[in-house]
Parts: structure tokens; sequence; C-alpha cells
């Protein structure tokens, strides 16, 4: 049986002797485009390594920023509220640190090559800083408020100066600041209606009976903002505003129950009829 007819056929540059192979030719280190390619190497390399450290700080501002809201729900059994806030704020600052390193890992960077590895961060942050906004002020904070307090000052050390130079000359102020985009913004604020449902849920076994009327109203007001937006914002909202209006319709199933039932049932057995609703309404969710 020739090869043709059967096993492996021969690729053409098995016939040529291996000693006529033709041998590569080493590549001239000094060439122009050798030089261009390595600069860029170098370039992609020092981003990439940006890119992953500022994969870790975004990650480390979720975690600080959950804790602190973790702590706010706190709130509603603490005997003491102003503790709880001056705790919160204290995580809060940390949490602020961790964003001016960020900062300073994007000066001089276009932001939009970087926002997807901080804007997990940014959104928990966001988050925790508008529900400890609502415990104080039962508002909601405007995004202009945020970003002023994401403005850092520092003292450069002056180190890369050679020259000998006094103290005052040495310890210069620099600025730093990082602004949360409104795409940030709004599912920041997307996510906090689910926090103020547990607080109402929380508020409810506790025998508070006015919260879960101003978080229902409050949650209203921003259900209305969002159906305002649309399928015009990003494809992130419209997802967002599906679980805004589960968060909207259990609140408000909440203020039911202490308005209608309020009268005929006691206060400290309101909290086990509203959770047997919600759970009712859970299952309907379900199966829908």
């Amino acid at each position: 049986m020739s090869g043709k007819e059967g096993g492996f056929r021969k690729r053409k540059h098995d016939n040529f002797p291996h000693s006529q192979r033709r041998e590569a030719k080493d590549v001239n280190s000094s060439s122009l485009v050798v030089l261009a390619f390595k600069s860029f190497q170098l370039e992609l390399d020092a981003r990439h390594d940006k890119y992953e450290r500022l994969v870790k700080l975004g990650r480390d501002i979720t975690v600080e920023s959950k804790r602190t809201i973790f702590l706010l729900h706190r709130i509603t059994s603490a005997p003491d509220m102003e503790e709880i806030l001056a705790e919160s704020e204290i995580k809060l600052d940390g949490v602020r640190q961790k964003i001016l390193q960020v900062a300073q890992e994007l000066s001089g960077e276009d932001m939009h090559q970087f926002h997807r590895a901080i804007t997990t961060g940014l959104q928990e942050y966001v988050e925790a800083v508008s529900f400890q906004h609502f415990i104080k002020t039962r508002s909601l904070i405007s995004m202009e408020e945020i970003n002023k307090q994401l403005i850092f000052t520092t003292e450069d050390s002056g180190k890369e100066n050679k020259t000998p130079t006094s103290d005052a000359q040495m310890k210069q102020p620099v600025t730093w600041s990082l602004k949360v985009r409104p795409v940030d913004y709004l599912l920041g604020v997307a996510d906090l209606t689910g926090e103020l449902m547990r607080m109402c849920i929380n508020s409810v076994g506790n025998r508070d009976i006015d919260s879960p009327f101003e978080v229902s109203q409050f949650l209203r007001q921003v259900y209305d903002g969002f159906s305002f937006i649309g399928n015009t914002g990003p494809y992130e909202v419209s997802k967002k505003l599906y679980t805004l209006k589960q968060s909207l319709a259990k609140v408000e199933n909440a203020c039911y129950a202490l308005k209608v039932l309020g009268s005929e049932i006691p206060k400290h057995m309101l909290a086990d009829v509203f959770s047997v609703k919600t759970e009712m309404i859970d299952q309907e969710e379900g199966v829908s």
C-alpha cells in the first residue's frame, strides 16, 4: 500500500534535508521596530499591574463598606444610636483612605479604562454612605455631597528633589480627588433600597411604628425617580428596578400590617404577622 493510499501524508518541507532548511536570522535588538515593541510591552505590563492593584483596592472597599452597612443595621436594636453612627463614621473614613489610594493610582490616567476594576467598590461605598445619611436625616444624599467627601489633601514629602531644602519647602500640600460617576451613584442608590427594606423589617420587630412609614414614603420617591429613567439609563439600572419594586412592595405590606392590624394585634406579635406575609409574597414571586 502506497503512502497516498494509507498512512500519514508527508508535509512538503519534509522532502527537504534538514541541513538545507532555512535558519531563522537573529533579530537585531537595536532595531527601531524592536525598541518600539519593547516600549509597548513595558507600557502594557505597567497598565496590567495597575489594573490588578485597583482590583484589590476595589475588593477592600467593597468589604469595608459591607461591614459598615452591617454595623448600621444594629441601630434598630442598639440603645445608643449616636455611638453606632460615630463608629460607622470611623469605618467610612477607613474606606475613604482606600479610595485615596485609588485616586493616587489613577492620577494622570483615563478613569474609563480602569472603571470596571473599581465600580463594584464605589457602588458599595455609595450604598453605605447613603444608608448612613438616611438614618441621620431621612433623606437621600446627593452625588455632589459624596464627591465632596472624596477630595483629599496630603503632604508631599519632596523626596524626589535632590537639592537640599527647608522643611517648609519639602512638605507641600497635594490635592487628590476621585469623582463617583452617575452610573455608580444610581446603582448604589438602587442597592440602598434593599437595605432600607431590611431596616424596616427590623424596626417592626423592635416595635418601631414610625420608621416603616418613613421608609415607605422615601422608597416611593426613589422608585418614581428610577421610573422616569426607564430604558434610557444604563442596562444595570433597569435590571435593579425590579428588585426595587419588590422592596417597596414588602415595605408597603409592613405599613399595611401596622395600620390595619395594629389596633387588633399586640405590638410584640406584629413582627410575626409581617414575617408570614413577607414569606407569602416571596413564594408568589417565585411561582410567577
